[in-house]
């Protein structure tokens, strides 16, 4: 039990480090948002405002190609 405890938990720590720094970098994103033209300003945003889970999914995707 102790020798699937330890990787399991790594994974679960790598996987929220992993969320974390990818919501970071977002909420960055956004503050830079209010640096583009009022007429790209909802765009950058839409970007910007992606669940990490969408993120996820399509970086597995795009590892299996």
């Amino acid at each position: 039990m102790k020798r699937l405890s330890v990787p399991l938990a790594f994974a679960v720590l790598c996987a929220c480090s992993s969320q974390g720094v990818y919501e970071g970098i977002q909420t960055s994103n956004r503050l830079e948002c209010n640096k583009v033209p009022p007429s790209q300003y909802e765009e950058c945003l839409r970007k910007s405002n992606k669940p990490y889970s969408d993120y996820e999914r399509e970086r597995k995707e795009a590892l299996e190609r």
